[in-house]
């Protein structure tokens, strides 16, 4: 009954105005739209899953008429943003207001008597309105992003009456773009940025520097970008490419100058993001001594790595004996100090081969000046002076967990991509962590059944994202900030790359970093997820499908027979398959969850994955000796 009048009442209002404005026949057919959605139960889907969502009958429909009210000065370009993507939504001329019937009111209120976390909102629609409540903008921010959810893709805007109450888990929820590997541009960072705020995510780390390319022009030492910005074009497979040929020209790469870099900042700060920028030291340094060759214990003249293996004979690493590679980081990071608002600078720290400073004159007189025992402990010195350089130029160390090797810099803080012992350790020596174990959150790893995936190595599936928790047991929340999801970009090549290989991994990490622990759910995960892909569709996202895709895990059976057993990530599939080389479909034999073999004769599996008759998965076709050489190999599953 109450759907019946709920129906009643929207035609009412729909029909009062249908004559007078000219996007009334839209929102009319809209309702009905809108309705049928409510009739078959679930009208919210959002990601991240709420704190507290509860349901009401009706609806707020947006019409002509429909103002945005901003309550206070600090929401003016909140306000802006939001009407304009309200204006791209609908395409109804949807401005600011006074207030008056039909008003979106974005309020900021005051904590002691809201009862409103920090950075959350509460939420409340009502057929007459929307009220967005936040002790600070950033919260006003994210109930916006929760909002727009609810405006029911691909239909007009009908928004279902709720009351939502909201704030996140953790403080830090980021993403990591490399753009040395392969640089993007501005507008594509803005972009990134843009995807990346719709789910809530407040940290954008942009790995500067690397082996294969500097991205930030730093004034004092225009060498950088001049020639470390750029490298001999290459493509195909990552890391068996020529290396650089004798006189061939550096084309391929780019950076960013500081004036792109303070646009970037300031266009990320207007939606409540950082960017953390980081130059990685003293390993992965090829583009920083390819520019300036007496930096490296050997100071050969190297070229900037084209994505080629490089071999251990390339040294990559910068010579800590040495004084002047002091001098030229100061220079370095003063400048990105004044440049980038961010508390933290990242140092990485990471995969440093230490067997030319083993050997080198002024690594081995810097270990005796300094009481050195290893070069674990030398890396640590260097690591301790870069500390007190940022501390003195008024930012925080953070750095991948390698810097834990011979001693921990006093205040540093650790960033966990080796799983998550190196945060268990920083953390109990009192450390703050960013946890990113690279078996959940390194975006570019294999999705799904590899022989239909782009090329690159590992896996990390969208469940194994969503199902991981950043807090160990043992370890005192308190010291985990957050997380974050790293995408490398050795074999993402172009932006739409990018897009493929973040979603919807993305959408499982912002879960994670967001929502409370309690209301992780997988089924309804994926259920909002597909509401998501609608949304991706019309803005032209691209995106994997992977966990549609069958998983294949083969096993040997007690003659030593092979024995493939079948599953997928989203629950509810049929999975068909066949053993004569034609392509499977419903009229195929049905798996039914017993391992089947191969029958005599056969060399390859085809198999494919539908849905309510209809195929939703990509078809997989294996061969029987790439089956066999991962159970010899010991992958079981992949």
């Amino acid at each position: 009954m109450s759907l019946l009048l709920n129906t009643l009442n929207i035609i009412k209002v729909m029909a009062n105005f249908f004559l007078r404005s000219p996007y009334a026949l839209l929102a009319l057919l809209c309702s009905f739209a809108f309705l049928t959605a409510t009739a078959d139960g679930g009208r919210i889907h959002i990601i991240p899953e709420p704190v507290s969502v509860t349901e009401k009958p009706g609806a707020f429909v947006l019409r002509q008429g429909t103002t945005v009210v901003v309550e206070g000065d600090s929401l003016a370009t909140t306000g802006t943003w939001f009407t304009g993507q309200l204006r791209e939504l609908t395409g109804m001329p949807i401005q600011q207001g006074r207030g008056g019937k039909q008003a979106i009111i974005l309020d900021i209120v005051h904590q002691d008597k809201s009862g409103i976390h920090p950075n959350g909102y509460s939420l409340s629609v009502t057929p007459s309105g929307v009220r967005i409540a936040a002790t600070d903008p950033a919260g006003i921010f994210y109930g916006l992003q929760t909002l727009l959810q609810m405006i029911p893709a691909g239909q007009a805007p009908a928004i279902p009456c709720a009351d939502i109450t909201d704030y996140p888990r953790f403080a830090w929820r980021g993403l990591m773009l490399d753009v040395s590997r392969h640089f993007f541009t501005k507008a594509e960072v803005e972009k990134y940025i843009d995807a990346m705020v719709r789910y809530k995510f407040n940290v954008l780390h942009l790995h500067l520097s690397d082996d294969q390319g500097w991205r930030i022009e730093i004034k004092s030492l225009p060498q950088l970008t001049q020639h470390g910005a750029w490298r001999v074009q290459r493509t195909g497979h990552w890391g068996e490419f020529l290396p650089s040929l004798s006189d061939e020209p550096a084309t391929y790469g780019g950076f960013y100058t500081q004036a792109d870099m303070r646009e970037i900042i300031r266009y990320a700060q207007q939606r409540y993001v950082t960017i953390l920028p980081e130059i990685d030291i003293p390993a992965h340094s090829l583009a920083l001594i390819s520019s300036y060759p007496n930096l490296s214990c050997t100071q050969r003249p190297y070229p900037v790595n084209a994505g080629a293996h490089a071999p251990v004979r390339e040294d990559n690493a910068l010579c800590i004996g040495n004084d002047s590679v002091y001098m030229v980081l100061d220079k370095i990071f003063t400048e990105l100090a004044a440049l980038f608002p961010s508390e933290y600078i990242h140092i990485g720290g990471d995969e440093a081969y230490k067997g030319f400073w083993a050997t080198c004159p002024k690594c081995q007189r810097r270990m005796a000046a300094e009481h050195l025992g290893n070069v674990e402990e030398l890396q640590s010195y260097f690591v301790k002076r870069i500390e007190k350089m940022l501390t003195d130029k008024g930012k925080k160390l953070i750095g991948w967990d390698e810097i834990l090797e011979g001693g921990l810099a006093p205040s540093a803080t650790v960033m966990s991509w080796r799983g998550m012992a190196g945060g268990v350790t920083a953390a109990r020596m009192g450390h703050a962590v960013v946890m990113t174990p690279w078996d959940y959150c390194y975006l570019d790893l294999y999705q799904g059944e590899n022989t239909v995936e782009p090329p690159t190595y590992g896996m990390c599936r969208l469940k194994d994202s969503y199902t991981y928790d950043p807090v160990p047991d043992s370890v005192d929340e308190k010291m985990i900030l957050g997380g974050q999801g790293n995408l490398w970009s050795e074999e993402v090549p172009n932006y739409r790359q990018v897009e493929y290989m973040t979603w919807p991994r993305g959408l499982a990490l912002a879960e994670v970093y967001w929502s409370p622990k309690s209301a992780r759910n997988w089924d309804s995960f994926t259920g909002r997820m597909e509401s998501e892909f609608h949304r991706m569709d019309a803005a032209d996202i691209k995106y994997a499908r992977s966990a549609y895709n069958v998983i294949l895990t083969p096993k040997r059976g007690p003659d030593g027979e092979l024995l493939v057993s079948m599953s997928t990530e989203v629950n509810g599939l049929d999975i068909y398959y066949t053993f004569d080389n034609t392509n499977p479909d419903p009229h195929y034999p049905k798996y039914d969850g017993t391992p089947v073999k191969f029958p005599f004769g056969a060399v390859q599996l085809n198999v494919i994955t539908y849905r309510d008759g209809h195929p939703i998965g990509q078809q997989v076709n294996i061969k029987q000796d790439e089956l066999a050489k991962r159970v010899d190999q010991g992958r079981h599953e992949y």
